[in-house]
């Protein structure tokens, strides 16, 4: 596995020397879990211990889904499972009037029933020959990590699972929308309208009263060789508070790629494809297509003519291993009708892996910010179809910003079905055309500025270094 962050020998030493331990708090839902495992590994390169809490389910998700590197053979990283009450579990509702996932809402209350052992945990670090505990949460969590700070010795950082832009978004909109240098492109921003829904924003007002009482820094899964403007404008929001941009957390495979912890039937199947000629489609997991949606996107990919991949899945419940899963219907003999041209994946798929394959020409996403940061970081192409959240202005940061991709449906046209024409046009925009090579080109020489940007010497890489250096001061 090719690591994100090379390992120095001094700074090695100093580390072991700092007697430093770091615990990651993440938000029981994949986007996020995901996330801060692997800014888990890469902590842990730096011979710094990492222990990694959740709710026993949440952790097995965590590791069981985990892509690009295998988390049970890797040094300095431990996993902590605590009890929580039992919540609801309600399926996805495919057909409700708006795509955030309010069925997960339940498992997020029940986090608050890990804030005695979290902070039994640190005490427990600082007791057993550790100077100092880091404590990094996600911002959904902060009620999780709010007596932290109480403790002599321990501190805490908040990871914002979204992009900067999206962040700034917010400071922007709050100022009442003034222009600035460099931020023309929230002149035409989707409007935050049915992003997300009451249950979530009442949750966000419980703990927002505690966020600047309770963080010392910010991190964000991003790079300044990204979205550096718009990192830089959100420090300037933040009064000098100290901020790292450390990602991709992913690792950053190649082909060549040898040590991830499972091999899929669909990376045999792009082995024997053509390069750039695959596109991929996945709406991550919280997004559920009702059956309408479904019939019309598989429409769409038939008659694009273009190979595919197809994660076609419900949206995940707050316990992903308990009760049935929806199976979704095609049209009748379309399994048949593309055999040898598209696979159809029902069950967990390595995104990773299959971004990283040289067959993947293309990405048809929701814009999770992960998702963004897996396709950035693996040089394809983006046909943007945002769902909820940050999604919308994550699809504007990849079309109009970066210009690595298009948009499949405007946000501002939410409530309308996209008929198979759409999907068609889009696919075969992106992958067979002269627009989307060069989309590819743009997103193909982007990865290659991040590939350099974390290596020795790099901007990543010293931006890393510097963090590291802060925690074990």
């Amino acid at each position: 596995m090719a690591e994100n962050y090379p390992m120095k020998s001094d700074g090695e030493k100093g580390v072991q020397e700092a007697q430093v331990a770091v615990v990651m708090v993440p938000l029981p839902a994949q986007g996020h879990l995901n996330q801060l495992l692997h800014l888990s590994r890469l902590i842990s390169s730096y011979n710094i211990p990492v222990h990694y809490v959740g709710a026993t389910t949440h952790i097995r998700q965590a590791k069981f889904r985990v892509h690009g590197f295998n988390p049970l053979s890797t040094k300095n990283l431990h996993f902590h499972e605590f009890p929580t009450t039992l919540f609801e579990n309600p399926p996805p509702n495919p057909n409700a009037s708006h795509k955030f996932p309010n069925q997960l809402i339940p498992s997020f209350y029940a986090t608050i029933h890990l804030r005695e052992p979290v902070c039994s945990l640190v005490r427990h670090l600082l007791d057993t020959n550790h100077r100092r505990v880091i404590v990094i949460y996600d911002s959904m969590m902060t009620w999780v990590v709010e007596d932290v700070p109480t403790i002599l010795n321990a501190e805490c950082y908040c990871f914002n699972s979204i992009s900067a832009f999206h962040m700034y978004s917010f400071f922007w909109e709050i100022k009442g929308k003034p222009f600035q240098a460099g931020t023309e492109l929230y002149e035409d921003i989707p409007s935050l309208e049915n992003c997300t829904t009451p249950e979530i924003w009442e949750l966000w007002r419980k703990q927002e009263s505690l966020m600047g009482k309770v963080r010392s820094g910010e991190l964000y899964n991003s790079s300044r060789v990204i979205e550096g403007l718009y990192l830089d404008l959100v420090a300037k929001e933040n009064d000098g508070l100290n901020l790292w941009a450390l990602g991709p957390f992913n690792p950053m495979l190649s082909q060549q790629n040898k040590d991830s912890n499972k091999h899929h039937k669909t990376l045999y199947w792009l082995d024997k494809q053509e390069t750039n000629s695959v596109i991929y489609v996945s709406f991550g997991t919280t997004t559920s297509l009702s059956n309408e949606e479904i019939e019309e996107l598989a429409v769409g990919l038939e008659k694009s003519l273009q190979k595919f991949i197809w994660v076609l899945r419900d949206a995940d419940k707050g316990d992903v291993f308990a009760g049935e899963e929806r199976r979704a219907q095609l049209p009748e003999g379309y399994e048949e009708r593309i055999r040898g041209r598209g696979i159809i994946v029902r069950d967990w798929a390595p995104q990773l892996e299959i971004l990283a394959h040289t067959s993947t020409g293309g990405f048809m996403s929701h814009c999770g910010w992960n998702s963004c940061m897996e396709s950035i970081s693996m040089g394809v192409p983006i046909a943007a179809w945002p769902m909820h959240s940050d999604q919308p202005r994550n699809s504007q940061l990849v079309t109009k910003f970066l210009k690595i991709g298009l948009i499949v449906r405007h946000w501002a046209r939410r409530d309308e079905l996209v008929i198979s024409e759409i999907v068609e046009n889009a696919v075969r925009t992106l992958m067979a055309s002269p627009e989307g090579d060069e989309m590819r080109k743009r997103a193909s020489e982007l990865s290659n500025v991040v590939r350099q940007s974390v290596m020795d010497g790099g901007v990543n890489c010293v931006e890393m270094d510097s963090f590291i250096a802060h925690i074990t001061r």
